[in-house]
């Protein structure tokens, strides 16, 4: 028996060659997030793209791998560099994007971040992170960029233009996180990269909260756009992934940097990325919803001294929210009035609908008592209360409501 040596397919047919995904520009979000990465190449008439397994590919002649080598993005080339599985989720998260290039694929959304930095710095630079950066975020800057001889600087959140004073001749990154996925301050982003740009600097946003649905970096000027695919993507709970998303003037720089560490993920969580992107809308309609109406009557609370939602109007950020983004997600967090951080087990330990864990964005609730001690470098928090962040599911915000009453009740009960 002769090898076994790949097709090259048309008409839409399983093939070999990346085919040039479909023009969805013109498509309201929910309809490219149903057709987006379903194209040619990806299928031969099953509705999913099939998950490509593949780690080692067989070329049919001397001359195709060279042909290949010449150009390794344009075909099954090694398994590092993606089957149709994963180019089809690549291909789908770029639909969702205006003024996107293309999208890299990475095996949690920390890993993204980082590589995303890496595409741009070098020694000697220096980088401007928002005070209100994800945790993991501010340790691959303290600890991994700071061994490289790059500075890193943190800036308030609520800077907006007058980040220009803060810049050097050696500054090459600004990276943003609007709302900041622990205390949800909004940034003015089209204020800073305007201010960026002319200065040539690199922009970045981890856009995890609010997904390409809710907001659109690119579109507001920033050159990669960042997610952890964990959260509202994935929707379930079930797989750990990030991407970046690029302008095209930044993507070849951020291909050479996801080839050079290595970065690949796995098909079968691929696919599970795009099953759970093909129901992102409905789901996000309703965690929204439930969310503002649980933070509304939260915030009615005798207890609870605020909620921080950037869609509600007490939120200091609400102008911005309204005019740079077209909706919420179901992550924000709420303060006491009073008692200590150990006190809130007795709120949290017996709620019967949320959960105790990281993370967020699946299809079940959780509350996650914060410490928010040492998350700060040059800005100080308006309050000092215990301070608990929900994820709000799928569930009846009834029944949730229900139960975070019962809780309040239990922890007022220690004074």
């Amino acid at each position: 028996m002769g090898r076994q040596r790949h097709q090259s397919g048309g008409d839409g047919r399983l093939t070999s060659r990346r085919q040039p995904p479909a023009d969805l520009s013109g498509q309201a979000v929910a309809t490219r997030l149903v057709h987006a990465g379903r194209g040619p190449g990806f299928s031969d008439g099953i509705v999913n793209p099939p998950v490509w397994r593949a780690s080692t590919i067989l070329f049919d002649s001397c001359a195709d791998l060279e042909a290949a080598n010449a150009s390794p993005d344009a075909q099954l080339y090694y398994g590092r560099r993606g089957t149709p599985t994963q180019w089809a989720l690549e291909d789908a998260l770029t639909a969702l994007e205006p003024g996107a290039a293309g999208t890299k694929l990475f095996p949690s959304g920390v890993a993204a971040i980082a590589t995303a930095l890496l595409a741009v710095v070098k020694t000697g630079d220096h980088v401007l992170i928002t005070d209100s950066a994800y945790e993991p975020t501010r340790l691959f800057a303290d600890q991994v960029l700071k061994r490289m001889g790059i500075t890193t600087q943190y800036f308030d959140p609520a800077i907006g233009a007058g980040i220009e004073t803060l810049l050097r001749a050696e500054t090459s990154v600004i990276l943003l996180e609007s709302p900041g996925s622990l205390t949800f301050e909004i940034q003015d982003v089209p204020a800073i990269t305007a201010i960026a740009r002319a200065r040539g600097i690199v922009t970045m946003l981890d856009n995890t909260w609010a997904t390409p649905l809710r907001m659109q970096p690119l579109a507001l000027g920033c050159d990669i756009s960042i997610q952890a695919l964990t959260k509202y993507v994935g929707g379930h709970s079930d797989l750990m992934m990030g991407s970046a998303t690029a302008t095209k003037a930044l993507l070849p720089r951020l291909k050479a940097a996801t080839y050079r560490l290595g970065h690949t993920v796995s098909p079968d969580d691929a696919a599970l990325a795009l099953r759970g992107l093909r129901t992102l809308a409905v789901r996000l309609d309703r965690q929204e919803a439930s969310a503002l109406q649980v933070a509304r009557w939260l915030a009615a609370q005798p207890a609870v001294d605020r909620v921080l939602h950037p869609a509600l109007p007490s939120h200091p950020g609400h102008d911005l929210w309204r005019r740079d983004f077209s909706g919420s997600s179901g992550l924000f967090a709420f303060v006491l009035k009073r008692g200590t951080r150990r006190q809130l087990a007795a709120l949290i330990d017996d709620l019967q609908h949320f959960g105790i864990g990281f993370s967020w964005g699946g299809f079940e609730s959780l509350a996650l008592p914060v410490r928010l001690d040492g998350c700060r470098s040059v800005t100080t928090l308006p309050f000092t209360g215990p301070f608990v962040r929900l994820s709000i599911g799928l569930e009846d915000p009834g029944d949730l409501i229900a139960d975070l009453d019962a809780g309040l009740r239990r922890y007022e009960a220690q004074f």
